[in-house]
């Protein structure tokens, strides 16, 4: 008996079926709420170095003497923002620092932050040639294109001569009797800043570090490490003062679909770069009406921290995440004087209490970058809608925060090249075998948050009911598969996982898989908390031998980045590829059960 699904045929195959340390989080943990029988079985977050060689196609750097990039035309002016009343006691809790910062911001009687123009202006005044500078530091200005109104994204590259990169860098599987290749480039640090146009300390703070670096000011960092800066990825945005690009998207949902231009610059920078560690600044809303009418207390802290918390993570990547970065991090922001925390929304619902860490969805940047084996991390200092209040503070913080990370990521530079090594070929020898996450969610917990007397500014704890991210919930698995084969049609979704750094193979001819094929049993529309909608689609799989034809695509489970590919092509994964329309029919995609035997070529 034959079928058709997409344009191969099918043929139904009867009875087919297919490191280290304690925890030591200076935040505690949440107490998770015990599982039902009836709920969806609770799981820890299952949390690949170098990747391939970092090639660095399309980030060719812009000489000193290259023309300026264009710059886009002048946008409207940000709206004035409406900042909330705070009594003096509780401004008191956030006192301004005495550092003094060389931004345009920071200019006496300055009422606006740092423009695109003068930003460009910044990173192109720092460009330099490591041979005639100190300690043979070159910083180039990378271009990734530019944004939906013509306005350049430009990251800052402050590296150093191969040469001088750590012995231990090398890949771990050398053996002193078949010594391998020297190090293309030594590991890298990526810190990006302004995905959300209205909060601007983190790009701030990044012109900040920028100057730094160039004065070597962390000379004992780029001994071990290169760090990459895009200090702003959603120029529109900042222009416009709103949260969006310029079309309405939610720039750190579009990591995995990449829709937009920005989402795409983003990731071209993380695929040809391929960092140990990827840090995200952002600010979080401070909204004390809200809080007081739920809590009867306002918001208590200078930073939020959380890193990648998303279904397939590899378990050691979140061990490195929790106890080589986030914990001393915190612990280093609280000898600063800075109060912290994990990350945290509050429910928007009047008749709850419950708070939110962040989510657990792959298109979300930190999910993403864990999805491709980094450390990744965000802070979220305190500023949402406080327009230009305590800015200083703000920035202070996220300067101290990135300052922080750098050092740590120096420190650990062989430590973390290792562990990529370790994850990659853990990833790469886990295809068709073991379960699979597609959907998981948040554990319900209680957790005692500290806040602030809205009038006295005393310190509270309050018993929240509390979402955490830490543990997840999982919805729905499948077993692995060995891959996923794609319609000769799906030229769209191969374009994306290519530029996300996925490998894909072409069949050169035809030939036959033996697999599962999806068929569509309905679909709904869901909710989340931020008021976001979501598509989510039922699937029913059926075993198969497939016909495959020439031309049609193949991606393998067998690479570093399977578990990006699992979320990006698995029809019931909440953020892929059918649930956006990016697949169209769910026929055109299947899932391999026994690794092919045919002729592939590798797509570009």
């Amino acid at each position: 008996m034959q079928k058709r699904v997409g344009s191969p045929r099918v043929r139904l195959l009867a009875g087919a079926g297919a490191l280290w340390l304690g925890a030591c989080a200076s935040s505690p943990m949440p107490r998770p709420v015990a599982a039902t029988p009836s709920s969806p079985s609770a799981v820890a977050v299952s949390p690949s170095v170098m990747p391939r060689a970092a090639s660095f196609a399309g980030l060719a750097p812009l000489p000193p003497s290259a023309a300026s990039a264009p710059v886009a035309p002048p946008l409207p002016t940000p709206p004035v923002v409406s900042v909330p009343a705070i009594s003096p006691a509780v401004a008191a809790r956030f006192p301004e620092p005495a550092a003094n910062f060389a931004t345009p911001a920071f200019e006496l009687g300055r009422t606006a932050f740092t423009r695109n123009d003068e930003l460009h202006a910044i990173l192109r005044g720092l460009v330099r040639s490591g041979d005639v500078s100190a300690r043979g530091t070159t910083i180039d200005v990378l271009p990734l294109g530019t944004s939906q109104r013509g306005a350049p994204i430009e990251a800052l590259a402050v590296t150093r001569a191969v040469d001088a990169a750590p012995a231990a860098a090398a890949p771990a599987s050398a053996s002193a009797s078949s010594p391998s290749p020297a190090p293309t480039r030594r590991p890298a640090v990526v810190v990006i800043a302004g995905q959300h146009g209205d909060e601007p300390a983190g790009t701030e703070a990044l012109v900040v570090i920028a100057q730094q670096l160039a004065a070597g000011r962390f000379d004992r960092v780029l001994d071990r490490v290169d760090v990459f800066l895009l200090p702003r990825a959603n120029p529109d945005g900042a222009a416009l003062g709103q949260r969006a690009t310029a079309d309405g998207s939610d720039l750190n949902r579009d990591h995995l679909l990449l829709v937009t231009p920005e989402a795409q610059a983003q990731a071209q920078l993380v695929r040809d770069i391929a960092p140990i560690v990827v840090l995200d600044l952002h600010e979080y809303p401070v909204d004390d009406a809200l809080f007081v009418a739920k809590f009867g207390a306002v918001q208590r802290f200078d930073a939020l921290l959380q890193y990648a918390t998303v279904g397939n993570l590899p378990r050691f990547v979140t061990k490195a995440a929790e106890e080589w970065f986030r914990a001393p991090l915190a612990a280093s922001l609280i000898a600063a004087g800075f109060a912290t925390d994990w990350y945290h929304t509050v429910s928007v619902d009047p008749t709850d209490r419950r708070v939110v860490m962040g989510g657990v969805g792959a298109q979300i940047g930190r999910n993403a970058n864990g999805l491709k084996n980094a450390v990744s991390l965000i802070v979220e200092s305190r500023g949402g809608g406080l327009g230009r209040t305590d800015l200083k503070r703000r920035v202070q913080v996220q300067v101290s925060a990135v300052g922080s990370v750098l050092a740590i990521a120096a420190r650990r530079a062989d430590d973390l090249v290792k562990l990529r090594q370790f994850v990659e070929r853990e990833v790469t020898a886990g295809a068709c075998q073991g379960e699979a996450v597609i959907d998981a969610e948040r554990t319900p917990s209680e957790y005692a948050l500290a806040m602030l007397d809205p009038q006295s500014g005393a310190i509270r704890r309050v018993t929240v009911a509390w979402d955490s991210s830490l543990e997840l919930r999982v919805l729905r698995s499948r077993p692995r598969p060995c891959g996923y084969w794609l319609a000769a049609s799906e030229n769209d979704a191969v374009r994306r996982l290519r530029l996300l750094g996925v490998e894909v193979q072409q069949l050169d001819a035809a030939g036959e898989m033996r697999g599962e094929t999806y068929r569509e049993t309905g679909r709904s529309t869901v909710t989340g908390d931020g008021g976001e909608s979501a598509i989510r689609l039922r699937v029913q799989t059926q075993p198969v031998l497939i016909d495959v034809p020439g031309t049609s695509y193949y991606v393998s489970l067998e690479q570093p980045l399977a578990n990006l590919a699992i979320a990006a092509l698995e029809p019931e994964s909440p953020a892929g590829y059918a649930a956006n329309g990016v697949i169209a029919r769910v026929e055109a995609v299947a899932r391999v059960l026994l690794r092919p035997e045919l002729r592939m070529s590798p797509v570009p």
